[in-house]
């Protein structure tokens, strides 16, 4: 795992040396082993790198084809490479290293944009053909591994993160107006924007060029995309559910492939308590890491969120070595500069627990597991997706699952909110921006299984994006690497075309609740719709204690709710009621202070919208 940066200057100006090592110092922290920078005329690539596989020098980057044709920048995991390597050395590709990252390379250099469909993993790069005179930047198919882009006059800026690319002399921070609507719209960003006007992130399973010789264009296309659909013949269960579990052991073992010691988060969940139980049957002694709350100030649904036990029970039966830490409110506020930092821009919800967490394995393992996927591509939210199951079309599904992620203030205070930035409000139009997702999703809606593999679709390609962007930057920050073994390519294959009735267990009675009822609806709604993974629930059972596999679905969420009108209330008071702070710039305060008012009294429950509003205050004061 690696920090990727460079500069083209479309004007054939030389790139300078000095610049690309600053782009690359600014993101140290992804690869505290090694730095290299290659400059050539108007291109230079810069590279941090985290020693994974190989921890020789022949693994340094930039790396170099043996014909002197391609260079190459790549932050990532190939968990294939082996394979490839012997069909590459079939052909006559010779290999100086054992890294994947020269895989990747002779991979390109031999099947072109081709090799990237061919690649089962996580990946970011940059790529210079010296005959062409092309750059290629490209992503792999999930996003999990991030990698921005900006224009400024005729320099072509990219990187693994933003800090590089601002680095440049070139780069000037300016924020993005109409990212920072779509941002307090969906709590996070569906389009390729950024909260930095000019910085671009290229969408996942995207391959971008830049052609010195064609000009300054930046031309992108998809090589891959999600396809939720239902099978065309009868399903057995019974044969599924065994495909499932051979697959889910082969994902791990796929993703064990270290020369560092690895660990694994262990919530006290269904998904990393499996990606657990099965790491361990192969490192004895593995090491998990769970992260806690102090529940004592917390109230109703709240008091559920601290894990631990849960996790300490699991530790115990798979015999890892266990570290936990637990979170209090005063954590939160402590950490928000660094947090800021750390992930650039907000995105899907809270996150700083996910920065300790990251924080606490970092201290003991490079290489961590986690079970982000396993939600989004097996069913784990159906509440969210029964809100749009009993739909006549697209118009119609669109206004009930539109209005679901329409999640952070309410239609009547959006032009109150945002009259500050007047024009550039009105010109976004998040509803267009929602169905836009959909652009590509072919398949017909005529059942409500259709209807519910367009939600798992778009969940994928937003929500499951923006946790992956998340989980990246906060555990490079920390100098760690993330894996999701749920993201193995055949493991994603299986889970698009397994049927939804295969995942929900009571779709045929769920789809008759009348959402006109008044008594009660929220609550027995809930009831109805927790039913989530149930094929996923049944194959772990096979590894994990019925305790867990059998449990309602819980989110790592800290108890904000509680936190922010109580230990952290003065906190919030000092932060949000400063009509100093940036905020107010572009958000209209006396909306603001309202809306956090009436969570503070509790007479709601504001607490996404005040964690946002925190957030942001924090990336502009430290960025703008």
């Amino acid at each position: 795992m690696c920090g990727v940066a460079g500069v083209l200057h479309l004007d054939g100006e030389p790139a300078s040396p000095v610049a690309v090592e600053a782009m690359a110092k600014a993101v140290r922290h992804r690869g505290p082993d090694g730095e290299g920078q290659w400059c050539e005329g108007p291109v230079g690539l810069g590279h941090r790198r985290l020693a994974i596989i190989d921890l020789s020098p022949l693994g340094r980057q930039p790396m170099i084809s043996a014909d002197g044709r391609l260079i190459i920048s790549y932050n990532g995991e190939v968990y294939n490479f082996r394979e490839l390597r012997t069909e590459l050395e079939a052909m006559g590709y010779a290999f100086r290293s054992d890294t994947d990252s020269e895989v990747v390379l002779n991979a390109l250099h031999a099947w072109g944009e081709a090799a990237l469909s061919r690649f089962n993993g996580m990946f970011a790069l940059a790529l210079w053909d010296r005959s062409a005179r092309t750059l290629t930047l490209a992503r792999d198919r999930y996003g999990i591994k991030p990698l921005y882009w900006a224009h400024f006059g005729d320099t072509s800026l990219f990187g693994s993160e933003q800090k590089a690319i601002m680095a440049h002399p070139a780069a000037r921070p300016a924020l993005d107006r109409s990212a920072l609507v779509e941002y307090f719209t969906f709590q996070n960003i569906f389009t390729d924007r950024t909260l930095l006007e000019q910085v671009r992130m290229l969408p996942p399973a995207t391959v971008a060029t830049i052609g010195l010789d064609k000009g300054a264009s930046l031309t992108q296309r998809s090589y891959w995309d999600y396809r939720f659909r239902e099978p065309d013949g009868p399903v057995d269960p019974r044969a599924y559910r065994e495909e499932l579990d051979r697959l889910l052991r082969q994902a791990v073992t796929r993703q064990l492939v270290s020369d560092v010691e690895l660990g694994s988060y262990l919530s006290g969940g269904m998904d990393s308590g499996t990606l657990t139980a099965l790491g361990a049957r192969q490192f004895p002694n593995m090491k998990s890491f769970t992260c806690g709350f102090d529940i004592s100030s917390a109230s109703g649904l709240e008091l559920a969120f601290d894990e631990r036990a849960k996790a300490e029970a699991m530790s115990a039966l798979f015999r890892t070595e266990h570290y936990e830490m637990v979170l209090k409110a005063g954590d939160m506020e402590r950490c928000l500069p660094d947090l800021a930092w750390a992930i650039e821009e907000p995105r899907v919800g809270q996150s700083y627990p996910n920065f300790y967490a990251a924080k606490l394995a970092s201290k003991f393992v490079k290489v961590v597991l986690s079970g982000a996927g396993g939600d989004e591509l097996f069913g784990g939210y159906p509440w969210r997706y029964y809100r749009a199951v009993n739909c006549e079309s697209f118009d119609e599904y669109v206004d009930h699952y539109y209005g679901f992620w329409h999640r952070l203030i309410a239609y009547e205070d959006t032009e109150a909110l945002f009259s500050p930035i007047g024009d550039a409000a009105k010109d976004v139009d998040p509803r267009q921006i929602f169905r836009g997702v959909f652009a590509t999703h072919d398949n017909d809606l005529d059942r409500p299984e259709d209807f519910i593999n367009h939600s798992l679709y778009f969940e994928a390609k937003t929500f499951l994006h923006g946790l992956f962007v998340v989980e990246d930057k906060l555990s490079m920050a920390h100098g760690l690497e993330s894996r999701v073994p749920f993201m193995d390519n055949d493991l994603v294959e299986f889970a698009m075309a397994c049927p939804v009735g295969l995942k929900l267990n009571n779709l045929a009675e769920v789809i008759r609740i009348d959402e006109n009822e008044p008594a009660d609806k929220q609550s027995a709604y809930f009831q109805k719709t927790k039913d989530g993974k149930q094929i996923l629930r049944d194959v772990m059972a096979n590894y994990i204690p019925a305790e867990i596999t059998g449990a309602a679905k819980q989110g790592f969420s800290a108890p904000d709710a509680s936190w922010f009108r109580g230990d952290s209330i003065e906190f919030v008071r000092r932060k949000l009621f400063n009509s100093n702070s940036p905020l107010y710039d572009f958000l209209d305060r006396a909306t603001v202070q309202r809306i956090v008012q009436r969570h503070l009294d509790g007479e709601e429950n504001r607490r996404l919208f005040i964690w946002s509003l925190l957030n942001v205050d924090a990336w502009m004061e430290r960025t703008l």
